[in-house]
């Protein structure tokens, strides 16, 4: 049995994660890593808060406080929301820490050493008012490639495209607004040149990337790859170690794709297990997989490779990069400034978890932007969350309860649809791993719907109700099938509805599968005779006028989370 290492993209902190950061990392990542332990992997699942870089210090210049008073309180406020949201990491860290800041001085030294960092002098802009240097998102600007015209000095917000400040049409100061002048500075770049040859290697011949990602990225290295800067003017964030840096830190990308290791390294610390790091992040077995949205592909596919390839370090090049399309909001991109959007802390004044995560995996664009809509979301929630699966699982636990004492019945001689309902609970339930071991979690759903749609079919058609009148042992075989058939169904479930799981798992009496159980489930049925409790319905309706109240809900909502919400 191998090692996982599953990863999310660090949330920056400077704000509540919304849902499209919800199913484009964290979410997806919590999912992948409960279906790797409910299959009894050796797996850690970490991320962070993204705290350093220009964001930061704009955000906190503008207030007029330190940066670190602004990334605890976030920290904090946003450790607690992932833990409401159920999301169960091995260590959710920070890149303000001492653990990873020594890393990567480390680590970049090493690339220093090894020839792949130089000092160059290059014109940077710079603003006369403010006096400073604008990297990143001190500056905003007109995209060269698409015509954006909010794109940042680092990135453009609607083409991906990577960019450096002096490539932005008609620039200005976030700050003041002002044009800026152009200074020299020196700055020291990761020769990522030196590397092209080795990283098209490696995506060409790893069968395991998506095809997004990987025809994206062979086509962004066969362009040529560039020398990036791999240090800033800015005082908020990892100091640079390479000799006569004095002043400068590490560039944010840099810092924070490292927090991968890092966190890993962190956790065995805390444990007293220190000398277990390496066993993880230096053995070429281990695979580490990557949930991100899609404009992160060139970070996770070109920029982390190549650091991991120029350290000479053994680490292991990413086994899996899963990365979704957008989530669009009604059409839109979601957007903090125009209040386009449903944020995670908002969200669970809605609704319980449950409800959010098994929705946004429905909803997962896995293959294209995918739009959310209130509509949308309430016919999951009532149609496919309910009915197809709560009342399945509600119908037979009350017939169980009501008529055999409260007790799991006797299975008795199968007949020839007893038969092919057992074959095809085993069909759906290979399928469904199938997707989940892809990280193709909305597949796996699909596959479980449709585990719950036969299961209301052969109940319906064998009809136990009618059955019992004329015999009993009939009425129990058919009900003996079914408890199985909605166990297996709910554990396939529970990566995605861990707590609704758990509660069925209450009423049926039983502990549930946990590590390694899953693959245990299709063997292991359930003792007859065994007590059940009195049912309660898993899942509840949102009510007929929820469409025409969502704008009073959503709003009741915020005015609850404004209270709750750091401030400044």
């Amino acid at each position: 049995m191998g090692k996982y290492v599953v990863c999310a993209a660090w949330p920056y902190v400077n704000n509540v994660p919304h849902l499209g950061t919800m199913i484009g990392s964290l979410l997806s990542g919590d999912v992948y890593f409960k279906f790797l332990k409910l299959l009894g992997e050796d797996a850690v699942y970490v991320s962070g808060s993204d705290e350093h870089g220009s964001p930061i210090e704009v955000e906190a210049k503008k207030k007029g406080i330190e940066p670190k008073l602004m990334t605890d309180a976030m920290h904090s406020y946003v450790t607690k929301l992932i833990n409401d949201w159920e999301i169960t990491f091995t260590n959710y860290s920070r890149t303000h820490n001492p653990v990873h800041i020594n890393f990567v001085r480390d680590f970049v030294m090493k690339l220093y050493e090894n020839g792949y960092i130089v000092k160059k002098k290059e014109l940077l802009p710079y603003c006369p008012v403010d006096k400073i240097f604008l990297a990143d998102r001190f500056i905003e600007g007109t995209c060269p490639y698409c015509g954006y015209e909010k794109a940042r000095g680092d990135q453009c917000d609607n083409c991906g495209r990577l960019l450096t400040p002096t490539e932005l049409i008609n620039p200005h100061c976030v700050f003041c607004g002002s044009k800026p002048i152009y200074k020299e500075t020196e700055h020291w770049f990761f020769k990522m040149d030196m590397l092209q040859n080795e990283l098209l290697e490696w995506l060409k011949n790893n069968d395991e990337l998506d095809d997004n990602v990987k025809n994206y990225s062979i086509n962004w290295v066969a362009e040529g790859l560039k020398e990036r800067s791999i240090t800033r003017d800015v005082s908020w964030g990892v100091p640079a170690p390479f000799p006569g840096a004095e002043g400068k830190t590490i560039y944010v990308w840099f810092d924070a794709l490292l927090g991968y290791i890092s966190a890993v390294k962190e956790h065995f610390e805390k444990i007293g297990r220190s000398d277990e790091f390496e066993k993880w992040w230096k053995d070429k077995n281990t695979k580490t997989i990557y949930f991100i949205g899609k404009d992160n592909i060139p970070f996770h596919a070109i920029i982390f490779p190549s650091m991991l390839i120029a350290s000479r370090e053994g680490y292991p090049l990413p086994w899996k990069i899963s990365a979704t399309e957008y989530l669009l909001f009604q059409e839109e991109k979601f957007s903090k400034s125009r209040g386009i959007g449903v944020w995670a802390d908002e969200a669970l004044e809605i609704l319980p978890a449950d409800y959010w995560r098994f929705a946004l995996i429905r909803m997962r664009p896995e293959a294209k932007d995918t739009n959310f809509s209130w509509s949308e979301f309430y016919r999951i929630i009532n149609s496919e969350l309910n009915d197809d699966i709560g009342n399945l699982v509600h119908r037979v636990l009350t017939f169980t309860y009501k008529n055999f004492n409260g007790s799991v019945p006797n299975q008795s001689k199968l007949s020839e649809e007893d038969i092919k309902l057992l074959n095809d609970m085993e069909r759906f339930y290979n399928e469904a791993i199938a997707a989940y071991s892809n990280a193709k979690l909305k597949l796996a759903s699909d596959k479980i719907l449709e585990m719950a749609r036969r299961g209301n079919q052969y109940l319906n058609s064998q009809a136990p109700w009618d059955e019992i009148k004329e015999s009993r042992e009939r009425a129990g075989t058919i009900i003996y099938n079914m408890l199985n058939y909605v166990n297996v169904l709910m554990t396939l479930l529970w990566p995605i509805t861990p707590s609704s799981s758990e509660a069925f798992y209450s009423i049926l009496n039983i502990n549930g599968p946990k590590e390694g159980g899953l693959r245990r489930i299709i063997q292991e049925k359930l003792e007859s005779g065994k007590s059940i409790r009195q049912p309660q319905p898993i899942f509840k309706k949102l009510p007929p006028d929820f469409l025409e109240k969502i704008d009073s809900i959503i709003s009741n909502a915020r005015d609850k989370v404004a209270q709750k919400r750091p401030k400044f």
